[in-house]
């Protein structure tokens, strides 16, 4: 590394010089210079993805005493070892002078496991930006995420909009917003600067549980490179997907205006314009409107949304529960209210 380009990284020298980690860094440093905020808040796993965020946040903190960094970790409880876990997290960012908050899940999950895990997660970083005032969570999602949650919803019939994945930005609450730094990253650059700063990370053995889809479809993806569908295919296919999704944007805004109106404090769906239009934004509007009425963090699966749109367009008065909400197909309207179940 050259003198001109050697920084140091942290005042405890926990990163060691290698142009790898400082490219990271670099590129990390950039991005969030961008933002006119100032407070962070810093989810943490203790996977490898999540101590290389932690290590890059820590840095930048060390660099530029403008920047406030809180980090979180949530122990949902899941395995029998979870505690255990959460103690040593916290002791690998106690070596390198990093505070950690472990917040302990009481909530018991039994199904739909990593749906409800991530549900709860959400909800206890909510609360800790409303406690510190913050607006921006980051999260340590990278390529290899992007291209796996790609798959997955290929698996499911995702249309345009679920085949783009993930953004760099997304919205948690009305004044929080999600920022994925990383999403650009390799996870094996994640791996070696986690190991050169912690000398060590938390393996999640439901990495490699097959009761998870993500678990099989990360196992499939040599399989599929080695017949020519490579990581940076599916990449320029999920950015290809993202460009026609804007486009899509845009005429979905305005087809929202006209389909989606409010009465009081209900909202309804005008059924002639709605089944005027083509499948795919059927889904996204009937899906967005249940999406803000319960504030969800992501809209119902395209298939149950479908099954709904294809029950209520009969001419008779029907009644379908989906999203936590009560559709009511109602003279040439379909209501959606908050369900009481």
């Amino acid at each position: 590394m050259s003198k001109k380009n050697s920084i140091v990284l942290s005042h405890k020298n926990c990163f060691s010089k290698s142009e790898q980690i400082l490219s990271l860094y670099t590129d990390f440093k950039k991005k969030i210079s961008k933002f006119k905020t100032s407070k962070f808040l810093v989810a943490v796993s203790g996977g490898p993805d999540s101590l290389a965020l932690a290590a890059m946040c820590k840095a930048l903190e060390s660099n530029n005493k403008k920047f406030k960094f809180n980090y979180i970790h949530i122990n949902h409880g899941i395995r029998k070892n979870s505690l255990k876990e959460s103690e040593q997290v916290k002791k690998l960012l106690k070596k390198q002078n990093i505070s950690l908050k472990v917040i302990n899940n009481k909530k018991k999950i039994v199904k739909n496991i990593q749906h409800n895990a991530r549900k709860i997660r959400y909800m206890f970083f909510r609360q800790e930006c409303k406690k510190n005032k913050i607006k921006l969570v980051l999260t340590a999602h990278h390529k290899n995420d992007q291209i796996e949650t790609f798959l997955i919803r290929l698996s499911r019939g995702s249309g345009v909009q679920g085949l783009s994945a993930m953004s760099l930005t997304s919205i948690l609450d009305a004044n929080i917003k999600i920022f994925r730094p990383f999403l650009n990253q390799n996870k094996k650059d994640l791996i070696f600067t986690s190991k050169k700063v912690f000398g060590n990370f938390i393996k999640d053995p439901s990495n490699n549980n097959k009761k998870f889809l993500r678990s099989n479809i990360r196992k499939l993806l040599p399989i599929l490179n080695k017949y020519g569908i490579g990581d940076e295919q599916i990449i320029k296919s999920i950015n290809n997907l993202k460009s026609s999704g804007k486009t899509l944007n845009f005429y979905f805004k305005e087809m929202f205006k006209k389909v989606v109106k409010k009465r009081g404090r209900k909202i309804f769906l005008k059924k002639k314009e709605l089944y005027y239009l083509n499948e795919e934004l059927q889904i996204r509007i009937l899906g967005f409107a249940i999406k803000s009425i319960n504030r969800l963090d992501y809209p119902p699966r395209s298939k149950k949304i479908s099954t709904a749109l294809k029950f209520l367009n009969t001419s008779k008065e029907t009644k379908h529960q989906l999203g936590g909400c009560l559709l009511i197909n109602r003279n040439n309207n379909i209501f959606i209210e908050k369900s009481l179940q």
